[in-house]
């Protein structure tokens, strides 16, 4: 199959980690799906962005966190291309830094809803679309984890390091379960990456506060992650499945 017929979709795909995933994706002849939540000029100027430089692409607004917009994008994708043959689980949030008992029951279903549950319901959807069980032609899965999965995050976000320890266990679980139906479900752990994430969990100077217990000291960037995604989902990672990639200067 043609890299240059393929279809991919990538959530969160307006911004940081995502956004370099879709530049990344076109440049190797995919069609992409942006997804968005809410920053429609953002997904809107990077899909021109992209059909400027001769790729394809088109945006699709919707929440991971609701179900509804969650078969709602997906039915997107097959009106518009009727395929799909890679997928990345790359939305998620972060929260204000805080104790966990400073956690509220809000916080944590909100931030569960999206990052776990969200992200299974759209792997759900994509193995429905890949599967060769269900008359797919297979593709490949990544889902962005993060290295606080491993950390845990103590006096930050344990309940954000907890979201991405579920991924983890999710990946491994869910490359077995379609091993033999033509799917390969991987994940990437990022470090410390220079994206709008740590603004948006009100620590905008947090990069620079932790640069020291990196081992390489330096932060990674969107692209240096975006690389570990495209080649999971190659053709040259054609026996990788159930991995999980750390890409995170040694932390």
């Amino acid at each position: 199959m043609s890299t240059a017929t393929k279809v991919i979709l990538v959530t969160g795909g307006s911004r940081g980690i995502g956004a370099a995933t879709c530049r990344l994706a076109a440049k190797a002849g995919y069609r992409v799906v942006i997804n968005y939540a809410s920053n429609e000029a953002a997904a809107k100027a990077l899909a021109a962005e992209i059909e400027a430089a001769g790729g394809e692409a088109i945006t699709i607004k919707g929440d991971v966190g609701n179900e509804a917009d969650v078969m709602a994008m997906f039915a997107a994708v097959d009106g518009a291309f009727g395929r799909l043959d890679a997928f990345v689980n790359n939305a998620g949030v972060v929260d204000v830094k805080a104790r966990v008992d400073e956690m509220s029951g809000a916080r944590l279903e909100r931030m569960m809803r999206i990052n776990v549950i969200g992200s299974i319901l759209c792997a759900r959807e994509a193995v429905k679309r890949m599967s060769t069980l269900h008359g797919g032609k297979g593709g490949a899965i990544v889902n962005i984890s993060s290295a606080a999965a491993t950390l845990g995050s103590p006096g930050e976000y344990v309940d954000y390091a907890a979201s991405k320890g579920a991924i983890d266990t999710f990946t491994i679980g869910l490359a077995k379960e379609v091993a033999t139906e033509g799917i390969r479900v991987n994940a990437v752990r990022p470090g410390i990456i220079d994206t709008e994430i740590h603004a948006s969990g009100g620590q905008p100077d947090r990069i620079a506060a932790i640069r020291g217990f990196v081992p390489m000291k330096r932060e990674g960037k969107a692209q240096e992650v975006a690389q570990a995604v495209i080649w999971l989902l190659s053709e040259e990672a054609s026996y990788t499945t159930g991995s999980i990639l750390n890409v995170s200067g040694g932390r």
